[in-house]
């Protein structure tokens, strides 16, 4: 677990990749039952700081 991720949000999205080894946003929502509007700004905070990366088939760990 990356030290930089100091919010729960951020660290339950992570885990959820983690353990999904990669997932699309749709279901990341469905799964963790957080809205688009909640899990996208999160999705995009944790691939700012290079901790994931999205590509064709959904975001994965980098």
């Amino acid at each position: 677990m990356p030290d930089e991720l100091a919010s729960p949000r951020l660290k339950l999205v992570y885990l959820a990749l983690v353990f999904c080894e990669g997932a699309m946003a749709t279901d990341l929502q469905r799964s963790l039952g957080l809205s688009k509007l909640t899990l996208l700004p999160i999705l995009a905070m944790v691939r700012a700081d290079g901790h994931i990366q999205r590509t064709a088939d959904g975001y994965m760990i980098t």
